[in-house]
């Protein structure tokens, strides 16, 4: 048995770029604006403000995390 990280098919290293991150959370923000008919800085504000979500690690998170 080993601890070591074996070889993942079908997971590029190189798909995951801070490009295609914000690529990726530039589409979100749209589909949901376009969804909402609001603008995707009033997106923006809604997710940060009134959700208390952030951006961590290229994923949407609540601000305030808890062990529970």
């Amino acid at each position: 048995m080993s601890t070591e990280d074996g070889e993942c098919s079908g997971r590029l290293k190189e798909v995951v770029t801070d490009e295609n991150n914000k690529k990726i959370h530039k589409m979100i923000l749209n589909e949901i604006a376009d969804t909402l008919k609001i603008s995707t800085e009033h997106v923006h504000h809604i997710i940060h403000k009134y959700l208390c979500m952030r951006r961590l690690c290229a994923k949407w998170v609540l601000r305030e995390l808890t062990f529970d």
